[in-house]
């Protein structure tokens, strides 16, 4: 199975959902990015050691470094590994010197381990080809469809254009929205920065594609 190597871009907080957070993962060698939704806690530790922030007393992932540590246990590798019904599954790979293993994990508590030992960060095509947002594909997309539309909002009063493309944009991805409509707000969701929205937007795709 090959790994495919990844690389943190970036926290965004939730706009719909308190207390949580996108974590946004990029393909290290191509344009696909991962938006994986955490909470508040593994946010903020994840945070925390981004910024090499040293908090007055450990928290719990510091705790597990510590403990791994003192019985020599290294950290060599974390893999988000599958994807089922929306959720992700991780797995931290480990060494006492004569065995290997590895250990379940949410991605959000496997990462934040993994950037407490300084390990790479891995997924799987499956996982990428079915959650994963190419952003160049989008970027063409949209701009393919904003020709069209401007071409034939030529005639059209901008008063009235206006309130429609409005609505399009904070409408909620459901069956009554076209395939080119998602890809649309998935374009504006992404260009916002509103990786919550796409990643809700591109479940919805999936959807329909499957």
């Amino acid at each position: 199975m090959k790994k495919i190597p990844l690389e943190i871009l970036g926290l965004s907080s939730s706009q719909s959902q308190s207390g949580s957070f996108a974590l946004i993962l990029g393909e290290k060698h191509g344009n696909r990015r991962l938006p994986i939704i955490i909470g508040m806690f593994e946010a903020q530790s994840i945070a925390i050691q981004i910024e090499k922030i040293s908090p007055n007393r450990p928290l719990t992932h510091d705790l597990f470094k510590a403990f791994a540590e003192h019985v020599h246990v290294a950290i060599l590798e974390v893999i988000i590994s599958d994807l089922k019904e929306g959720v992700f599954y991780s797995r931290i790979v480990c060494s006492d010197g004569a065995t290997t293993f590895e250990i379940d994990a949410r991605p959000s508590d496997a990462i934040a381990i993994g950037l407490r030992f300084g390990v790479p960060i891995f997924t799987v095509e499956s996982v990428l080809s079915e959650a994963g947002i190419i952003l160049s594909d989008l970027d063409e997309n949209s701009e393919e469809e904003e020709d069209e539309d401007d071409r034939d909002d030529e005639d059209e009063d901008e008063n009235q254009a206006a309130p429609a493309a409005k609505a399009a944009e904070t409408r909620e991805p459901s069956g009554q929205v076209s395939l080119d409509e998602l890809t649309k707000m998935l374009a504006q969701a992404l260009e916002k920065e509103d990786y919550e929205k796409a990643a809700k937007i591109r479940d919805e795709l999936n959807k329909r594609n499957g």
